[in-house]
């Protein structure tokens, strides 16, 4: 698989695991926080678990953006690596809300893939840095705006089920937190031996 491929295959794989999952029970696999210990697999399966059509399809819109977004910005196997470290990072956030009682859906993890993108593009000289302080600065506006330590659910206009805007901070914390392990990880194994 290209460098370019693996980002598209991610994309890819988390638009399928939220379509195959979306005839399921959705009570068996959705965040709940007092079941964390006694049922772990929620703190993954929640991501793919939609709660209405338009919640679903919302998500499924994202992961196209994304896809197009990575393939544009030659993002790589270091960012899909970042991508797939931060899917568990955001989840295990959403126990810093309890008062989340209930949560589903992909968008913290995009949140982070944004993250993942924009920190990717700042670190690359000329037009692409803009294109990444662009994308940051609106994803960090975008937070602001939706007051993610306020209530746990806001209701949207436009969509027929609450959203959790705390996982949208988790998601972009965790993206920007993996980025960082991945990169430095990357960098280190790259640096010359003579220190240059």
């Amino acid at each position: 698989m290209t460098r370019r491929l693996s980002w598209l295959a991610l994309c890819a794989t988390l638009a399928t695991a939220a379509l195959l999952i979306w005839p399921a029970p959705r009570e068996a696999l959705d965040w709940q926080p007092t079941l964390a210990v006694s049922q772990p697999w929620r703190a993954l399966t929640a991501a793919f678990v939609h709660w209405t059509p338009i919640h679903l399809a919302a998500n499924l819109a994202g992961c196209a953006v994304l896809a197009l977004l990575g393939w544009r910005a030659r993002l790589g196997w270091r960012e899909t690596t970042a991508a797939l470290l931060a899917l568990p990072l955001t989840q295990a956030g959403l126990l810093l809300k309890p008062e989340l009682q209930r949560y589903a859906g992909l968008s913290g993890e995009l949140h982070g893939l944004v993250a993942i993108a924009a920190l990717t593009l700042l670190t690359r000289p000329g037009r692409e840095r803009l294109v990444g302080a662009g994308i940051a600065l609106g994803l960090a506006a975008k937070l602001a705006l939706e007051h993610p330590l306020g209530p746990a659910l806001r209701a949207t206009a436009g969509f027929d089920f609450p959203v959790a805007p705390f996982a949208h901070l988790c998601g972009a914390l965790a993206g920007a937190l993996a980025w960082g392990l991945t990169m430095r990880f990357n960098d280190k194994s790259a640096r010359s031996p003579h220190g240059t």
